[in-house]
């Protein structure tokens, strides 16, 4: 195999295959980008459980293939000037990497004992802009875990229903859902897809919106296409939380209040809580007015809101990051927030329920008011 490109390019295509390359293995091909020439540049990589492929511009001087330790690849790449970089490799599956007067030699290994990529069927496809599904995965993902005891918690479901997608996640103290129109209508889709996949998802599409990315399902993979890459990724088994149990449109208490002020109030009385002291802001709903308490160790702060209320007046307890994570990804100015009581969830949506954030309360005693 002998290639040529520029510096530029391959480094960005091995920096989005590099996102499947597995750091926990004991197969040493999974560590390995395979590198073929024959039609075209490509590169792919695979733990088995994500597989990433996407291709280089440039100049195939002689077709072949090769699998290379990813990690010293993309280092190497890297540091190169940039410039025209050649590839070449032999028999033995060295490959010599030229560009200006670097020259590095490094062993590969045999590209037929890579695995391939399961094969997707393209049966029915659903279609969104790149900038959409970039930010579905951004207001939503933060709700996710990494706990192999509640493996589906570290996912997020994607109903598909008509012309209607709903993507949510949930981690036990919050539920994210965002609500997006198709052009088209659908079947009932209803997968679990990791969030490790949409999290790189995320990271190596552009996020364009006149740009498309193309979702393909099957039984047990999803597959990805845009641009020139493809991420094909394994879907997690089991089935999803029964979501529309937990939601409710009743409330006692309704507040209109400006994003940007709420979300800057909770993060500076955050600067008094430690992460081991696990202490609410408590939350004071009173006429058209609501006050941010928090006293801790470290000092106390109060602050007042303007705001403007619907229902019955309320004493709230919640941990901070909860209700910020949340107002960070929200781009409305003004937010409505729905409460019940005390000890139930409130929640936060649009008139067209574009998005729903529910965040359960603290238990707060006397002593905390």
């Amino acid at each position: 195999m002998k290639i040529t490109c520029s510096k530029s390019e391959l480094l960005s295509s091995v920096n989005i295959v590099m996102k499947a390359v597995s750091n926990k293995t004991t197969l040493p091909i999974l560590e390995c980008i395979l590198m073929e020439s024959n039609d075209a540049i490509k590169l792919t990589a695979t733990d088995m459980e994500l597989g990433i492929e996407t291709y280089v511009n440039g100049t195939i001087l002689e077709p072949g293939k090769i699998a290379i330790d990813a990690k010293l690849f993309f280092e190497i790449i890297r540091k190169l000037p940039d410039s025209e970089v050649t590839i070449e490799t032999n028999e033995n599956y060295q490959a010599v990497i030229k560009c200006e007067k670097s020259k590095f030699t490094i062993s590969g290994k045999s590209g037929d004992d890579f695995s391939l990529l399961p094969e997707v069927e393209r049966n029915q496809k659903v279609h969104l802009s790149q900038f959409t599904v970039k930010e579905f995965i951004r207001q939503t993902i933060f709700s996710t875990v990494e706990n192999e005891s509640t493996k589906l918690m570290s996912g997020e479901l994607f109903e598909i229903e008509g012309n209607h997608l709903k993507v949510v996640s949930l981690d036990g103290h919050r539920i994210s859902i965002r609500n997006v129109e198709l052009k088209e209508s659908y079947d009932l889709i209803k997968v679990v897809v990791p969030g490790k996949t949409l999290n790189d998802v995320s990271k190596i599409l552009p996020g364009g919106v006149e740009d498309d990315v193309d979702i393909y399902f099957t039984d047990k993979h999803i597959l990805f296409e845009f641009d020139d890459t493809k991420v094909v990724s394994r879907l997690l088994e089991g089935e999803y939380y029964k979501i529309n149990q937990m939601l409710t449109n009743d409330y006692e208490t309704k507040i209109n209040i400006n994003k940007k002020e709420f979300l800057d109030c909770i993060d500076r009385a955050s600067l008094l809580i430690k992460e081991s002291d696990r202490k609410p802001i408590i939350i004071y709903i009173n006429n058209n007015e609501m006050t941010l308490k928090i006293d801790s160790a470290i000092g106390s702060m109060n602050e007042e809101l303007e705001i403007h209320k619907e229902g019955k007046d309320l004493i709230i307890g919640f941990n901070p990051k909860l209700l910020m994570d949340a107002l960070r990804v929200i781009d409305d100015e003004e937010v409505q927030v729905y409460f019940m009581n005390q000890k139930a969830p409130c929640y936060i949506k649009d008139n067209d329920e574009t998005y729903r954030y529910v965040v359960l309360p603290v238990n707060i005693s006397t002593t905390n008011v």
